[in-house]
């Protein structure tokens, strides 16, 4: 049984407020006795002859069964990490990251060792890796008390650990390994479960974000749209019930840390990719109406607030009919609303600032949803001990001509408590929209926010608008000193005949050069 120790009230849910916001070095030798940062190099990457040497002994300890290869192996192993550790505490950034993402075959012998291995060769400290994704879990089938299948579920495999076995190896070779987890988006096996319909996010028709992208790909393009994702209603108990169990398992296998990824709504297709109208927001399952028609102050407030979510805005009449309806109450009133000063407001006067507050009162509503969910989420991690944090897109929080992202992902708002992961993934051919968003980000953050930009790209090579990794770490440590924590996204984008090997079980994966 896992206790909910979360449990606000909605009249103790922070209201979010709406924001309008304009818009490779190598390693010496393994016999030196000491590494100076200039010999380490800036990005603390391990010398290649060094790497392939010590990739041959672990092909001879696992193929052969050399117990003195398997001896020096481990040597080298231990020393990569000692030489990381010294190379990072004297090189910018001290934290540098990969994303991950495991698959079956890195169970074979071997397999995680040449995994961790090859980040470590890289110059990457911590992974980040993805344990919740696409409805699947990376929990063993005889372990996995969730609601979401197993990634890793073979016949003999019932009790395959992946994650736990990431994190042994992992933190063997002085990696910090986190747990990268989906927040709102819960995939498309629970949204296939009868139990589960009344926890999906919906819109005012009543259709839910897998049922509504669908539609709209299908008007857009005539094909069909992928159906892995399924968002939830963040003011749904059962929704925060799901994940807490979830939490419950991944923190019984002590990572060094959890990240809290699509801590958002959905993104809309083309003109939908703006919300205006509070009809076109994700806010109409059950709990989130109920809520919502809760952050009212009185009676004529309710009852303008639900033709509000009905049709999309307020007429002059809607307020003569609630007014007549609640004779005793001067004026609808809800959360956050300014009571007129006149003495006895006309219905004609009340109306446009009355549906201005409605609009903007809604908006709130889908932020502190998002808010909630997170809070719900990230206090039993921060409860044992250690860090918590959100990825989110610089963009996700604007204000966009007449309404706002339809990502509804109001990252002003997160707590300063947790690391913030800004997906800084802006294309313009050069580093400079990239710091931008960074700016922006540390702009925002409370000074005491641990802010760590999320990087695309390549070691070594510029791709078409896109500058190299190590020219947008360069640029981000000359504009933003302050900035010491770094991630690279994704492993699999580094790397994508290796991670194609190792979806297949390629025979020669582990050793790859």
């Amino acid at each position: 049984m896992v206790h909910l120790r979360f449990k606000p009230t909605l009249a103790a849910i922070a209201f979010v407020s709406v924001l309008l916001i304009n818009s490779a070095g190598q390693f010496f030798s393994p016999t030196a006795q000491a590494l100076s940062p200039n010999q380490l190099g800036a990005f603390c990457q391990l010398n290649p002859d060094q790497a392939a040497q010590k990739r041959e002994l672990l092909q001879r300890a696992i193929a052969n069964g050399d117990p003195a290869a398997e001896q020096q192996y481990q040597a080298l192993v231990k020393q990569h990490a000692q030489y990381l550790k010294q190379c990072r505490n004297q090189n910018w950034p001290q934290t540098q990251a990969i994303w991950l993402r495991l698959y079956p075959c890195d169970l074979r012998p071997g397999a995680m060792d040449a995994l961790m291995d090859r980040l470590v060769d890289q110059g990457y400290n911590q992974v980040y890796v993805e344990v919740f994704s696409d409805g699947q879990v990376l929990l063993p089938v005889a372990d996995n008390p969730t609601v979401w299948p197993s990634v890793v579920w073979g016949e003999g495999q019932e009790n395959a650990d992946l994650f736990a076995l990431a994190i042994e190896k992992g933190q063997k070779r002085g990696l910090k390994v986190y747990a990268w987890l989906f927040t709102l988006n819960y995939g498309y096996s629970y949204s296939q479960r009868s139990d589960r319909q009344q926890v999906l996010a919906r819109n005012h028709q009543g259709q839910t974000t897998q049922e509504i992208g669908e539609a709209n790909l299908k008007n857009i393009t005539g094909t069909t749209a992928t159906t892995d994702q399924a968002f939830i209603d963040p003011y749904n108990p059962i929704a925060r019930y799901d994940m807490q169990v979830l939490l419950a398992e991944v923190l019984k296998r002590n990572p060094d840390g959890v990240l809290f990824d699509y801590v958002r709504y959905k993104q809309g297709i083309g003109d939908k990719s703006i919300v205006s109208n509070v009809r076109d927001m994700w806010i109409y399952g059950t709990a989130s109406q109920q809520a919502f028609l809760q952050r009212a102050s009185n009676n004529q407030g309710r009852e303008l607030m639900r033709r509000f979510l009905d049709k999309g805005y307020i007429s002059v009449n809607d307020v003569v009919t609630v007014q007549g309806q609640y004779p005793n109450e001067k004026e609808p009133l809800w959360q956050g609303s300014s009571p007129s000063k006149a003495e006895n407001p006309s219905a004609a006067s009340l109306q446009p600032g009355l549906q201005r507050e409605l609009w903007r009162l809604s908006v709130s509503h889908a932020f502190s949803g998002v808010v909630f969910h997170l809070l719900a989420a990230t206090e039993p991690v921060q409860a044992q001990g250690i860090p918590a944090g959100a990825v989110f897109f610089p963009e996700g929080n604007r204000p966009l001509r007449s309404g706002f992202d339809s990502r509804l992902q109001p990252w002003h708002s997160f707590p300063a408590s947790i690391e913030w992961h800004p997906m800084s993934y802006a294309v313009c051919g050069r580093a400079d929209c990239i710091v931008d968003q960074v700016k922006r980000v540390l702009q925002l953050a409370p000074s005491s926010t641990k802010v760590s930009p999320v990087l695309a790209g390549l070691w070594g090579q510029d791709l078409p608008n896109r500058p190299s990794l190590e020219k947008q770490m360069v640029a981000i440590r000359q504009a933003t000193p302050q900035v010491n924590s770094i991630s690279h996204f994704a492993f699999a984008w580094q790397e994508p005949e290796l991670t194609r090997a190792r979806k297949v079980c390629d025979a020669d994966f582990t050793i790859a050069p």
